[in-house]
């Protein structure tokens, strides 16, 4: 049987550099948007670096938290102006802002969002394929039909996916049980953020937790070499 490194992993709003060193590490990438919205989470914000510091850029999704992220609606649109204005405030100087300039700009101006799963999904393609040239495949969890809950659902996925190997970010410690994975035998690794290379950045000191778009305008076509980190843990 041929290996096959999966990730399975909720589509976030603008996401940072180590979101997109995940895809580049698997051979299939599985939205998991069929799962609880959390409020104040990454799905629907993100942090962009200012003269003030890195300050968040969130979009408005209403108070309704008993909805799957693949739900969730956005009936204003305000904010797309508004994140475009302070994009363009705080980047415009960047040296490579009017390369991607064109793709955000449309996005933000000529198209009203209404599904944030959409909206996440379009720029995490976008930016994977088009601008990084990560080759890695990327699916939505709903063409699997997962069943079961939690743990066994995510095993549901990762069977049906064909997965020999799993790539999971670090925080997903707190409840995953690795045993679980050797029952059907998937390989588990653990990703490690810690070592990624500081790039130009403005308004320093510089800090990494920000959007990968800090990391585009800032560095343009040589964003992919700040964007890998190399520790993974396997057991």
């Amino acid at each position: 049987m041929a290996s096959k490194k999966v990730v399975v992993l909720q589509s976030n709003y603008l996401p940072w550099k180590g979101y997109f060193d995940l895809i580049s590490k698997a051979d299939l990438f599985i939205f998991y948007d069929d799962v609880q919205f959390t409020k104040n989470d990454w799905r629907n914000r993100n942090k962009i670096k200012t003269p003030r510091g890195a300050e968040w850029i969130s979009i408005p999704c209403g108070t309704d938290l008993k909805q799957l992220i693949n739900e969730v609606t956005i009936t204003k649109h305000d904010w797309q102006h508004d994140h475009w204005n302070r994009i363009r405030m705080n980047y415009s100087k960047a040296s490579y802002f009017n390369l991607y300039k064109a793709f955000f700009e449309d996005f933000y101006l000529n198209a009203k969002w209404t599904n944030l799963s959409q909206l996440n999904q379009h720029l995490i393609v976008f930016i994977a394929k088009k601008i990084l040239g990560i080759t890695t495949e990327l699916e939505n969890s709903l063409s699997y039909h997962p069943t079961g809950v939690r743990m066994e659902r995510l095993l549901d996925v990762l069977r049906k996916a064909g997965a020999t190997e799993y790539i999971s970010g670090p925080s997903a410690r707190s409840y995953i049980a690795e045993d679980a994975f050797l029952r059907e035998n998937i390989k588990l690794t653990w990703m490690d953020y810690s070592h990624y290379p500081e790039y130009r950045q403005q308004f320093p000191p510089f800090v990494h937790d920000v959007s990968i778009i800090d990391l585009l305008f800032n560095e343009g076509p040589d964003a992919i070499r700040y964007l890998h980190s190399t520790n993974l843990t396997q057991h």
